[in-house]
């Protein structure tokens, strides 16, 4: 371990450079703890196969070092070429899968050090970059994946580009270290080369950039598949006749905490006020500058903006944002949101186009048990070039189909075992769970490997209670942090240690409302019975057509403002109904 803390090692790492060439040229199988903070920032995280930690240990053996592989590709757009050379990354470099990101990135799992450099040498050299997908930076900025030809889903799609732009990090370290000084000029850019970006001084970002990681999205109302109050800062368009007037700011949101320290719990982003089109990439600068420059650097578990706000109060975060701006913010508008869900399944673009939404068990492309995605989206990306599209809720979609090449795909999707919109409950197609074990290093208990089973048993429940066709928003995570969002589902599982889970409920289908703690530790075989406490309520108290999401609002108690012990207190088992009305 390091005796340095991280923002020594960001001051001190020569615009992070580090010693990471160093190491590369060495035979080890590893970096060292120094180097491995500096790697985030360059998009790849070291971690191990916990699977073989036991029995590695056991016979006196180093762990199994691996490394995950983040490609950032602002609004998940990306190529078919693009996509093809991902997939043969992971079937030549990583463990044969690729895993789509809760911020529409991929991800490529299982990568040696020896074959590191290869693997983002590629990926770069397709067009995409790693640059800036982890660390203290402004991460990938996603937006609506949805490929509609309308100005509000073209502007997004515009502008998610745009503000990843201006937040690339202008250190050369990156072209030196694995790209041997070629020029660095990832997707969406136009012009970046090394002598652009080649200054040691960052004028954003400055010598030890952000406090910690800095999330943005863009949200078009009123789908809010982006999750946009989950985030460090939110635009949320303004759609007049058609146009994108401007866009409402939205800011503090974020979802990592660590279980019993009732000083670190998740927030929902608050409005900060309006702006027009062209003052959007001002007002994120000011933003993001205001946290680079009042943010916590001393405890890393309140380093995010929303303890910054919470702290001074959103009206003096308003007053240091307006300090850095030429012009006025705007009062926010009114937005109305109706769910966080994908458009799944067969859509028109409006170009006289289709597009193919297609849900991917928990993000995962892989060919197994029958449901071959990995084989199916590489026989569309090479048969028919068409560009695709990541979604936030780890799904993908395939765009610019021509009507007439519909049945065709269709066939490759049903020979290679894909799920359809019409096979899938409401519950699976809304459901979410990040990777944790056996690659994360901050799992605390299995995520994505039960959650298919967990799910089965809880489709089994709602089957009994005629509950098949209910859209009920359930997410898992096998640690606090929160990747997967579970913190504004209506039922979530966060992994407390290996096999429990503290329950929460009560945030909603639309993404505006967070949860409270319902059972500090719940069994991974428990989970059934307990949802099925909490739906056998809900058949017996509902109103007629109430959503799970309108249920519990009616009847539980919210307060004005969130608390930080709703997220680490179990809430009251008595007296916790209300009356309907009060």
């Amino acid at each position: 371990m390091s005796s340095k803390n991280v923002e020594e090692i960001k001051a001190e790492s020569r615009s992070l450079r580090g010693t990471i060439q160093e190491s590369l040229a060495e035979g080890s199988s590893h970096f060292s703890e120094d180097e491995y903070q500096l790697l985030k920032f360059h998009g790849t995280y070291q971690q191990d196969d916990r699977d073989q930690r036991a029995a590695r240990k056991a016979q006196n053996q180093d762990k199994a070092w691996i490394f995950m592989v983040r490609s950032k590709l602002p609004g998940g757009d990306l190529s078919a070429a693009q996509y093809l050379e991902h997939d043969k990354i992971a079937g030549e470099l990583g463990n044969g899968t690729l895993r789509i990101t809760t911020r529409q990135g991929f991800q490529t799992h299982g990568v040696l050090k020896g074959d590191l450099k290869e693997c983002i040498r590629r990926i770069n050299a397709s067009g995409v970059t790693t640059w800036g997908a982890c660390g203290d930076v402004v991460r990938n900025t996603i937006a609506p994946a949805a490929p509609i030809d309308n100005p509000a889903h073209r502007d997004a799609q515009r502008l998610a580009k745009e503000i990843s732009q201006a937040f690339l990090a202008r250190s050369t370290a990156y072209a030196d270290i694995w790209l041997n000084d070629e020029k660095l000029n990832p997707a969406g850019t136009s012009g970046s080369s090394s002598e652009a970006l080649g200054t040691k001084e960052e004028p954003i970002y400055g010598k030890q950039y952000l406090p910690r990681k800095f999330k943005i999205a863009i949200a078009i109302p009123p789908r809010n598949d982006v999750d946009v109050y989950a985030n460090d800062l939110g635009f949320i368009a303004q759609v007049e006749a058609g146009e994108v007037k401007g866009y409402t700011v939205v800011v503090g949101g974020g979802f990592g905490m660590t279980h019993g320290k009732q000083d670190t719990y998740p927030v929902l982003a608050k409005p900060l006020g309006y702006v027009d089109r062209d003052q959007v990439i001002q007002t994120a600068v000011a933003v993001v500058t205001v946290q680079r420059d009042f943010g916590n650097r001393t405890d890393r578990k309140r380093a995010r903006l929303k303890y910054l706000i919470d702290e001074r109060g959103i009206e003096w975060f308003r007053q240091e944002v307006q300090a850095r701006l030429s012009f006025g913010l705007q009062p926010p508008k009114e937005v109305r949101w109706n769910t966080v869900s994908d458009l799944l399944g067969w859509h028109q673009q409006g170009d006289g186009k289709l597009f193919c939404g297609i849900w991917i068990q928990e993000g995962r492309i892989q060919d197994a048990e029958g449901v071959n995605t990995r084989s199916a989206f590489a026989k569309i990306a090479q048969e028919f070039g068409f560009p695709v599209r990541l979604t936030t809720n780890c799904n993908l979609a395939f765009y610019n189909i021509d009507p007439a090449q519909k049945s065709a795909v269709d066939k490759i999707l049903t020979e290679h075992g894909i799920q359809r919109p019409g096979d899938l409950t409401p519950v699976r197609q809304l459901a979410q769970a990040c990777v944790a074990l056996p690659t994360c290093g901050m799992a605390l208990a299995e995520s994505e490997r039960v959650f298919p089973g967990v799910l089965d048993k809880i489709e089994e429940v709602m089957v009994e209670l005629g509950l098949s066709e209910e859209p009920i928003l359930i997410r898992m995570t096998g640690c606090p942090n929160g990747c997967a969002r579970p913190y504004n589902a209506d039922i979530a599982f966060v992994g407390r240690a290996p096999g429990k889970y503290a329950l929460y409920v009560g945030g909603s289908l639309t993404g505006e409302r967070l949860v409270g703690l319902q059972q500090k530790s719940v069994t991974l075989a428990e989970i059934p019975d307990r949802v099925r406490e909490l739906l056998e309520d809900f058949v017996r108290d509902r109103f007629q057509g109430e959503t799970f999401t309108d249920y519990w609002g009616r009847t539980h108690v919210n307060g004005p403002r969130p608390k930080p012990e709703q997220f680490h207190v179990e809430a009251p088992r008595a007296n916790e109904l209300v009356a309907a009305g009060e």
